[in-house]
């Protein structure tokens, strides 16, 4: 290869690189755009968002339980308990599943099974399963543990839970008396 075909090739990139620029520059005095004082737009909070939250947080922890479990059901909560029964053992002397065993739940301090590996956020929850425990824990458990390892997404009918909590506390050898 010469010299000769060298510089044509050199000549030619330089040619396109000064093409795309002065293309580039062209374009920019043709279709000139003013650029905004303030980029985006102002977005305005109001402060009571926060306190709503907390009040909101306020109301779901302040449930009749009474009047929640005289819509509750055993029958009702032996069918929903079958979602739970994929993970949980409900009979006297049962394995851990992947899950611990329920028999004797209601009433039991939670992470109490000593055969099964709890989450930290569950072991050192030191609460009792209460109806009122069981209750916001089968509403959303990641919600009401943070950090549970439980990946069940709850049971939003007040009546299903009701219902479920009843039959675990059947299912146990001396069953808590109801509020």
């Amino acid at each position: 290869m010469d010299s000769f075909e060298i510089n044509k090739i050199v000549a030619a990139v330089l040619m396109v690189a000064l093409l795309v620029i002065g293309i580039g520059k062209l374009s920019n005095v043709i279709f000139h755009v003013e650029k905004p004082k303030t980029p985006g737009y102002a977005v305005e909070i109001e402060q009571a968002t926060t306190v709503s939250s907390s009040t909101e947080k306020a109301v779901e922890e302040k449930i009749d339980i009474s009047a929640l479990m005289a819509m509750g059901d055993v029958a009702l909560g032996e069918k929903v308990f079958k979602k739970c029964a994929a993970c949980h053992s409900i009979v006297k002397g049962g394995k851990n599943n992947i899950g611990p065993a329920l028999y004797n739940v209601v009433g039991r301090k939670t992470g109490a099974v000593t055969d099964y590996k709890y989450s930290k956020a569950l072991a050192s929850f030191e609460k009792e399963w209460n109806f009122e425990e069981l209750n916001g824990y089968l509403t959303k458990p990641a919600k009401w543990i943070k950090g549970t390892k439980m990946a069940f997404a709850g049971l939003r009918k007040e009546k299903d839970r009701a219902s479920v909590i009843k039959y675990l506390n059947q299912n146990s050898d001396s069953p808590v008396p109801l509020p």
